[in-house]
């Protein structure tokens, strides 16, 4: 059967796959559409599960939260490189993970990636050409309609955070500053007593070195404990708007604490691998085979 520039056409809006792909599989399939699509989709699986191994540290997060702040989700979703990133649909994945994950009854990301989702992924892998990964997902709810969110504009840094109270304006602030400083935990008793004791080790270590009495190494160790817990615990924080204030005076001052909170970085965590250039062209070359 011959095979149409309006058959190909078809088959590539249905599919969002390359022109030689579609015409290939038109004429494997001798013209008939919906097999061609089937065949498409089991190769879309075998050339995603070749890219599956690389290394996926770039992407986006998405976030959404409910108008009447009782209910947010953040996701990120991860690529290999930042210029793909900017695809349009890469980015039209990334806000469908979101509004699912949203919009789920129990927030289970890894139970949405493994439908729908995974073989929209899986055809998106196949069409950009880079390995796509559905990396992590969180939902917080609030019966006192306390969550906000704030998301950098580059949409790779961005957090939600839960309020005693339902106070728009003051939850994206906060959300601002978790973005920006980073805190590890919302009180200093929050910190995990391992990671504590590990922190007290290297300063100990390092007050061992200077030669002081013992006491005074003693009393070197617990000043900077203090100063650690001070530096990572969110309320023990100067306000990143104004460094006058710390961030528990400007929740006194609401009449607000904070409940939780979410940050996610793109990339965090994730090692990537060195690689120098012709051995990444010979890698990118055989993983389009």
């Amino acid at each position: 059967m011959a095979i149409s520039a309006a058959m190909v056409k078809e088959l590539r809006e249905r599919t969002g796959l390359g022109m030689m792909d579609c015409k290939r599989a038109l004429t494997e399939a001798d013209g008939d559409m919906e097999k061609a699509i089937e065949e498409l989709r089991k190769k879309s699986a075998l050339k995603a599960a070749k890219k599956a191994g690389r290394t996926t540290a770039n992407g986006l997060l998405g976030i959404k939260v409910a108008d009447d702040g009782s209910r947010g989700a953040i996701v990120e979703i991860n690529i290999e490189t930042d210029f793909a990133a900017k695809n349009e649909k890469f980015i039209a994945f990334v806000a469908k993970v979101t509004e699912q994950l949203f919009d789920s009854a129990d927030g289970d990301l890894a139970a949405l990636s493994a439908g729908e989702l995974n073989a929209e992924r899986e055809t998106l892998v196949q069409e950009i050409g880079e390995n796509i990964t559905i990396r992590r997902g969180e939902v917080l709810t609030s019966a006192a309609g306390g969550i906000s969110q704030y998301m950098h504009g580059d949409q790779r840094r961005g957090a939600l955070v839960d309020l005693t109270v339902a106070n728009a304006e003051l939850g994206r602030d906060v959300a601002m500053h978790v973005v920006a400083i980073n805190p590890m935990v919302v009180r200093s008793e929050d910190v995990a007593p391992e990671v504590l004791e590990k922190e007290r080790e290297i300063f100990a270590s390092q007050a061992a070195d200077s030669g002081k009495p013992e006491e005074i190494v003693v009393k070197m160790v617990e000043g900077r404990v203090k100063k650690f817990l001070a530096e990572v615990s969110l309320l023990d924080q100067p306000f990143v708007k104004d460094g006058d204030i710390k961030v528990s005076k400007l929740l006194a001052d609401a009449g607000a604490e904070v409940a939780s909170f979410v940050r996610y970085e793109v990339g965090e965590g994730i090692e990537v691998e060195e690689m120098d250039f012709a051995a990444e062209v010979a890698a990118q070359v055989a993983g389009n085979d």
